[in-house]
């Protein structure tokens, strides 16, 4: 029982009403996916404990959310970003992607690995935080078609300030297609996968996917023939004018 009011705790501290003004889009260049905006107007403006700092240290982090996406196509990811209310100015965070998670298991680790992020407001505020883009590039994974996982926490070990994933309950200015309510938590002090929703209202979270599409196999071959046949067309009138 002790676990279960500790773990409550985190979402109730930061459950009510925010404060500010919708920013546009947090979606970059290069979006696959994007869970939606946070919106701060809306009674249930959430944010779930996202970070690795002197208050959530851990292995391999303190404590992170996970937000699922699903690709039709094979995907080559060179990026992942979260937009959290935090404190925290991170320089390096750690990123995991994963597969056939549910409720207490976190499924196939697909990738991981830590590296350097941006720390960006996006111009967002709520329940006593500054919204920060929190953005790690720099990487080289291809996805297969199919349904995901993945996770970037927010590094600063010597740091006391918190980070909490913003929820996004519209899913306002999405990209790309996900499944509503199964998103997962895992915490170092509990050390379990749950439903985010069993911690408060997190149908979704403010996260993303960044990278490029990989072209099939079949597209591949309608582009080469329209070069070849754009080539040939090329000669004939150079022929033409000889």
């Amino acid at each position: 029982m002790k676990n279960v009011a500790s773990l409550t705790l985190f979402a109730v501290v930061l459950f009510g009403m925010g404060t500010g003004t919708l920013a546009s889009a947090q979606c970059p260049s290069g979006c696959l996916f994007y869970g939606g905006d946070f919106d701060p107007n809306n009674p249930n403006a959430n944010g779930l404990a996202n970070e690795s700092d002197a208050i959530e240290g851990g292995n391999p982090y303190g404590a992170a959310t996970y937000q699922n996406f699903i690709n039709g196509q094979t995907w080559n990811v060179t990026g992942l970003f979260t937009n959290n209310l935090s404190g925290l100015t991170p320089i390096t965070g750690y990123w995991e992607v994963r597969k056939g998670m549910s409720e207490g298991n976190g499924g196939t680790l697909i990738a991981s690995g830590t590296g350097p992020v941006t720390n960006t407001p996006t111009g967002r505020s709520g329940l006593g935080y500054t919204e920060y883009h929190n953005e790690l590039d720099g990487l080289n994974i291809t996805v297969t078609p199919g349904k995901y996982w993945f996770a970037m926490v927010p590094e600063c070990p010597a740091c006391e300030a918190r980070s909490f994933n913003s929820n996004s309950l519209e899913g306002l200015n999405a990209v790309g297609t996900q499944m509503s309510d199964d998103q997962f938590w895992n915490d170092v002090f509990f050390n379990t996968f749950i439903n985010a929703d069993n911690a408060g209202p997190f149908p979704t979270f403010s996260s993303g996917v960044l990278g490029t599409e990989v072209p099939e196999p079949s597209s591949l071959i309608m582009l080469g023939s329209s070069l070849v046949a754009a080539a040939g067309a090329v000669r004939n009138r150079s022929r033409r004018k000889l």
